[in-house]
C-alpha cells in the first residue's frame, strides 16, 4: 500500500559540497518536494524512522537497510583518490590499536575497518570523532575524517594518510559509491526518480557555477572546489559502481564483530 501522494515528498541530502551537483536546481525541478540538508548518517536514521521519504543516504545504510530501495542512478561515487575521505594514522596501520571515526558517516567507517581486517588483521577500539572536533584533540592512534573538513590538511605530520577512495581503487579496481538516493518501500514517487536524474545531469553541466557559490563557505579557493568536483568525483551509478556496491556488501558481510552493524550502533550512541 502506498503513503499519501498528496502530501509533499519529504527528501533530505547532504549537506556536504560532494552531493551539491545531485541537488542542483531540485527545488524547482520537484515542485511537490520539500529538501532538507542533513549529515549523511542522520539522514539515514531520519529516513528509517519515517522522518523523509527519500535520502541521498550512506551507500551501507541501502545494502543493510530492507527497507530502503535505489530509486535513481545519481550517486556520489570515486574511481580514484577522492580527496574528502581520509584516514589519518599516526601509527603503521598494523599497529592501531584505536580508531576515532566521523559520526558523519558509516560508509566510510565500515570501509576503513574492512582494510584495516582484510590488509592487517586490525581490529581496533573504535572512539567518536565527533562533528566540529579537529583531529588534533583525538588521542587515538588513527582518525577517519569525511566531507568538507577532510578537505583540509591538519598540521599534525602523520605516519600515514590513506585516501579511501584512491585504496578502495588500488585494490579492486572498482568504482566506490559513498551515498546513492533511496526511498522508503511504499513511497509514492510519481516521477522524482527522473527529476533526480535531471537535477544531476544540469548539476554536473554547472560545476564551474557550484564552485565559486560554495568554496568561500568552505574556505577552499574555487579552483580546488571545481577540481574536487570535477576529476575527484562522479555522479553516475552505472554498472562498474553497482558491482562495487555487491563487493562492498560481501566484505562488509563478514567483518568480525557484527559488520556493519557495529558501526551503526556506534554512530548511534555517540552523535
Amino acid at each position: 500500500m502506498t503513503e499519501n501522494k498528496h502530501r509533499p515528498i519529504r527528501i533530505g541530502a547532504v549537506s556536504y559540497l560532494n552531493s551539491k551537483p545531485l541537488v542542483y536546481h531540485l527545488g524547482q525541478l520537484a515542485e511537490n518536494a520539500e529538501l532538507s540538508l542533513d549529515y549523511p548518517s542522520l539522514l539515514a536514521d531520519q529516513l528509517a524512522a519515517g522522518e523523509l521519504d527519500v535520502a541521498l543516504i550512506p551507500s551501507i545504510e541501502i545494502i543493510r537497510n530492507p527497507e530502503c530501495e535505489l530509486i535513481s542512478d545519481a550517486c556520489v561515487a570515486s574511481c580514484g583518490p577522492v580527496l574528502s575521505v581520509r584516514l589519518y594514522s599516526r601509527v603503521h596501520p598494523g599497529k592501531i590499536k584505536t580508531l576515532a571515526l566521523d559520526v558523519g558517516s558509516r560508509t566510510s567507517a565500515t570501509l576503513v575497518r574492512i582494510f584495516l581486517s582484510e590488509k592487517y588483521g586490525v581490529h581496533p577500539e573504535l572512539h567518536p570523532l565527533p562533528f566540529g572536533k579537529p583531529i588534533e584533540e583525538s588521542d587515538c592512534d588513527a582518525m577517519l575524517m569525511i566531507g568538507d573538513r577532510a578537505m583540509h590538511l591538519p598540521e599534525e605530520s602523520f605516519e600515514v594518510i590513506w585516501d579511501l577512495g584512491e585504496e578502495w581503487y588500488n585494490w579492486t579496481g572498482l568504482p566506490f559509491v559513498f551515498a546513492a538516493w533511496a526511498a522508503r518501500r511504499g513511497v509514492e514517487l510519481g516521477n522524482l526518480p527522473e527529476r533526480l536524474s535531471e537535477a544531476r545531469d544540469q548539476g554536473v553541466a554547472n560545476l564551474h557555477e557550484i564552485a565559486i557559490t560554495e568554496a568561500p563557505k568552505l574556505d577552499i579557493s574555487p579552483q580546488l572546489a571545481e577540481n574536487y568536483l570535477r576529476n575527484n568525483l562522479h555522479f553516475h551509478l552505472g554498472s562498474a559502481e553497482r558491482n562495487g556496491l555487491r563487493l562492498f556488501q560481501d566484505l562488509a558481510t563478514y567483518l568480525p564483530a557484527g559488520g556493519a552493524d557495529v558501526v551503526q550502533r556506534y554512530c548511534i550512541s555517540t552523535r
